[in-house]
């Protein structure tokens, strides 16, 4: 196991650089990331990884599939990017085999110190090129598990025994939630005591820190309605036809309530919209489907009560984001979204797939609005205090240094008689 590093921390500069001689560029560490698509959700966490490290220590990296929204922002941050044209979401091994070596060549052109895997393909394709480039350190981050329960027992057999082949291929590895974490150690995708638990930070600085009101008259909705929403692509891991159906109870006892959705679909997807749609016409509920929305954070800040029906995710970074702005939120209790969802704290909790359970905790929380309010301001208070890019990436500066044998920067820049704060927790 690596160990960390103790070096002097630097004096305060008395004299201001501009007034000295040229003084030579050291060389930075090179850090790429690897991810299969550059969009919201893992992407977001991905970006704000490589924007939020100090640009005077790091110079980073991002290589993904083409497409997305998030490559102009990078690039306008100073990070260097690379589409990899022959990366694919689905399974393909001709096209697997070239996004591969096509990363192999990058990585031993640049000779990236770190080389930094999200998601299950790019994870799988990105640690099998680092092997093969020889890259010095490898660090996976699991934002969601590959062998999760929404898939059959076969595939989900087969992606457990590609992940633990490629196990070692990875020097650390990085999970959203503690509940991940010990996921990932007890399917033995993660080796035990390598796995670090890093909170996915989240912008807050664009995420109203109260309900906005605003977003309710550009939408149509009343200003005295009670709202029930959710955000999120529509995809059968967030589960719409639940979040339907659950609306479905609720307007049985509750009429005037709106129900919003917002997020858009995916070609492979596109089908699920259409089925959503129907569904919500066949049970007579009324639905505002916004589509995708760039300022959705605003508009889930007018929501009542805002509800996670996923049957599986890592954590999901739209809850965090909901919980930044004081929602009271129902989500199901699946992957690490309990480790931040406490019952009766912060929020309710019901089983996945249960649309009469996610009924009942939106109603109650729409019945008890001063409990309601309560649990919001406690979730808002908890993730507005861990969820901050700047703790993330001084938790993944840690990380790195230690793997490289180097101080991390917040013990080489505190003063001498202050004690350095270890962000990076490890499981057991």
């Amino acid at each position: 196991m690596p160990r960390r590093s103790l070096w002097p921390p630097v004096p305060s500069r008395r004299i201001p650089a501009h007034q000295l001689p040229v003084q030579p560029q050291l060389p930075k560490v090179k850090v790429l990331h690897v991810i299969t698509r550059f969009i919201a959700g893992s992407g977001g966490n991905t970006l704000a990884s490589a924007t939020g490290m100090d640009p005077d220590r790091y110079e980073t990296w991002v290589a993904a599939m083409p497409g997305g929204p998030l490559w102009a922002e990078a690039e306008a941050a100073g990070v260097r990017t690379v589409e990899i044209p022959h990366m694919r979401e689905t399974i393909s091994p001709w096209q697997d085999l070239r996004a591969c070596l096509q990363l192999v060549a990058l990585m031993r052109r640049e000779r990236f110190a770190v080389v930094h895997t999200h998601c299950s393909k790019a994870g799988l394709i990105g640690r099998v090129a680092a092997r093969l480039a020889g890259t010095p350190v490898v660090v996976h981050t699991f934002h969601i598990l590959a062998a999760h329960e929404g898939l059959s027992v076969p595939r989900r057999a087969a992606y457990l025994a590609i992940e633990r082949r490629v196990r070692s291929f990875a020097h650390s590895y990085v999970a959203v939630a503690p509940r991940l974490a010990r996921q990932a150690v007890e399917q033995r995708i993660a080796p035990p005591g390598r796995v670090a638990v890093i909170p996915s930070a989240v912008d807050l600085g664009e995420i109203p820190a109260e309900d906005s009101r605003t977003a309710r008259a550009e939408l149509g909705i009343p200003e005295d309605a009670e709202v029930v929403g959710t955000v999120g692509r529509i995809v059968a891991q967030k589960a719409p036809l639940d979040f339907v159906r659950m609306c479905s109870l609720i307007q049985q006892a509750r009429r005037d309530v709106v129900f919003v959705m917002v997020g858009d679909t995916t070609l492979e997807s596109g089908g699920l919209e259409l089925e959503t749609r129907r569904e919500a016409e066949r049970l007579g509920v009324r639905i505002l489907f916004t589509g995708y929305r760039p300022d959705a954070p605003r508009v889930a800040s007018t929501f009542d009560v805002y509800v996670v029906p996923s049957r599986y995710e890592g954590l999901g970074r739209a809850l965090t984001e909901a919980m930044a702005s004081g929602r009271p939120v129902v989500a199901t209790a699946v992957n690490g979204v309990p480790d931040l969802v406490e019952p009766g704290v912060t929020g309710l909790l019901a089983e996945a797939g249960d649309v009469g359970a996610l009924a009942d905790a939106a109603g109650w929380l729409l019945d008890h609005p001063d409990e309601a309010a309560m649990m919001g301001r406690q979730a808002r208070e908890r993730v507005r205090s861990h969820f901050a890019t700047e703790t993330m990436c001084r938790a993944l500066d840690e990380l790195y240094a230690e793997l490289l044998g180097l101080p991390a920067l917040s013990e080489i820049r505190d003063t001498a008689t202050s004690a350095p704060v270890d962000l990076v927790r490890r499981t057991a």
